[in-house]
């Protein structure tokens, strides 16, 4: 041994080697924080690598630690790290021995509170409402009566049996249901797939293309609902060319997609409803009209046969119709002998010119022209046929364009459209007249309920009526003597006599009162006087 080497001094501390040291040191951690729940802020998250593993880290204001998710656990997320997003993460701690760092292992993530999904939910929708995607002018209305209608939704929940059950009760189509989860880290994706899928079908193959479009699902809590928040769900609704109508959650849920379909529906039943009208109301309606028609007609028909019978009224007899031709065959069988003449040598005269114009010469002149004449007319008539031909196939050729079937069928749909417009016009006017007409007949009975004379008798006041029962409105109309009715509150009578008042003057028979005459007044009774009726004043 050199003298170098016994020089130093001898110690019992134990020698470890890096490994030992990172492995102590690794199992240390990991039995001290075998289970651990951190809230944090997720930072450089960049989504998952190639090999299916998230690296990203956890941060608050002071501090931050590397976080890594496994491809396994990573699959089976329900919810997704999001940049930015504070979240609640539950895992272990280890340590990565070849950078001397430690880390956290997750196996389920989950938001910090619904505040931060709030949050990020609200940025999501104002991005999309940046794009246009929310614009109520892109919105389409929905078809008066679809013959196909497509659901997206689960085909084992009660969603699909309520829906189909209320489409059968109101009008019975056919329905085809595309299966999905609701729920889960899928459900954006196969709900997207499906909208994308009912709008790749072909018309006229051999799966009928549907005319609106459902997506539906039950309530539940913000997190459950949060596929149908998924940013190329509401995409793929804006972008499909059917019309579609949204029935997520209950009537107090929103998602995004509620925001992008043609129409939101409070409840999968209610989505139902806004699909089909009911088929008993349409058969009213057109017994109605048929009604009406068979009304109309019988009227009208009334009405010709009533014109009829006047017109025949009017018309004079056959014999007075008779009278002048009668007269004007007389007349001319008169005249017949002596015409008959006249017209024998005019026509004698006649043959006697034609024979002149009939020399070969003359003929054979005349023939040359006439058949010159001829060919012009013919080539006139061969060039006006074929223009005639030629305009009647260009008819026909608008004609057969105007009839094809997209073009009829263009037709029906808008007419049917504006009958389904007219129909919610008339169903508010009738609500409208009717809510004006019984405010009206309210606000007359109120009053003539504060018109009421009833309604003074209740503070306190009486109606005095005299034996016909006239309301006596002056004390100088009593007389002492005078029997009289009083009326109080709740239409209560009571009879009563005047024992205070003028008298009125014995009058002869048959000699009339005047009326200026002054009216004697009669002297008070005493308290012996008094009969048992008692004082009234």
């Amino acid at each position: 041994m050199s003298r170098s080497a016994e020089s130093i001094p001898a110690s019992n501390v134990a020698e470890y080697s890096v490994s030992e040291i990172s492995g102590a040191l690794k199992r240390t951690v990991e039995d001290t924080f075998g289970h651990v729940r951190v809230r944090g802020e997720v930072s450089g998250y960049r989504g998952p690598h190639s090999s299916g593993h998230a690296y990203f880290a956890l941060k608050d204001e002071r501090a931050r630690i590397d976080a890594v998710i496994w491809r396994g656990a990573f699959s089976k997320l329900a919810f997704k790290p999001e940049e930015g997003l504070e979240v609640i993460a539950t895992g272990r701690l280890t340590t990565y021995p070849n950078s001397s760092k430690y880390q956290i292992v997750i196996e389920t993530i989950e938001p910090a509170g619904a505040g931060a999904l709030m949050a990020l939910l609200n940025e999501r929708r104002q991005k999309l409402e940046a794009e246009g995607l929310f614009a109520d002018e892109r919105k389409r209305p929905l078809p008066f009566l679809p013959r196909i209608i497509g659901v997206v939704t689960s085909p084992t929940g009660a969603v699909i049996r309520d829906i189909v059950h209320r489409i059968s009760d109101r009008f019975p189509v056919h329905v085809l249901v595309w299966p999905v989860r609701v729920q889960g880290e899928t459900c954006g994706a196969e709900v997207s797939a499906a909208i994308e899928g009912f709008n790749a079908i072909e018309a006229g193959g051999p799966v009928p293309r549907p005319d609106l479009l459902i997506v539906a699902r039950g309530g539940g809590s913000l997190e459950d609902l949060w596929g149908f928040n998924d940013e190329a769900v509401v995409r793929a609704a804006a972008a499909s060319q059917i019309p579609l109508i949204a029935a997520v959650g209950h009537e107090t849920d929103w998602t995004l997609i509620d925001h992008a379909a043609d129409r939101r529906a409070p409840t999968p039943t209610g989505a139902a409803e806004m699909a089909v009208p009911v088929r008993a109301d349409l058969q009213a309606a057109l017994a109605s009209h048929n009604a009406r028609l068979s009304g109309a007609v019988s009227r009208r028909l009334d009405q010709e046969r009533k014109g009829l019978a006047a017109l025949l009224r009017a018309m004079p007899g056959i014999e007075a119709l008779l009278e002048p031709p009668r007269r004007r065959l007389d007349e001319a069988t008169t005249a017949l002998g002596s015409n008959l003449r006249h017209a024998v040598g005019d026509k004698r005269r006649a043959f006697t010119a034609a024979a002149a114009r009939l020399a070969p010469a003359t003929l054979e002149a005349g023939l040359r022209d006439k058949r010159a004449a001829l060919r012009h007319h013919a080539a006139r008539i061969d060039h006006g046929a074929r223009l005639r031909l030629d305009d009647a196939r260009r008819r026909l050729d608008r004609l057969a364009a105007g009839l094809k079937p997209h073009m009829l069928k263009a037709k029906s749909e808008a007419a049917r459209v504006a009958l389904g417009q007219l129909g919610e016009r008339l169903e508010r006017a009738e609500t409208q007249t009717s809510h004006q007409r019984r405010q009206r007949l309210e606000g007359a009975w109120r009053l003539a309920a504060s018109l009421s004379p009833l309604n003074v008798l209740e503070r306190g006041y009486v109606i005095v009526r005299d034996g016909d029962g006239a309301p006596v409105t002056r004390a100088g109309d009593l007389y002492a003597g005078m029997p009289i009715a009083l009326e109080f509150a709740g239409r209560q009578s009571r009879a009563a006599i005047v024992t205070e008042g003028s008298v009125p003057a014995p009058q002869s028979e048959g000699a009339a009162k005047p009326a200026d005459a002054p009216k004697r007044r009669k002297p008070a009774r005493t308290k012996s006087q008094s009969s048992d009726q008692g004082s009234l004043f």
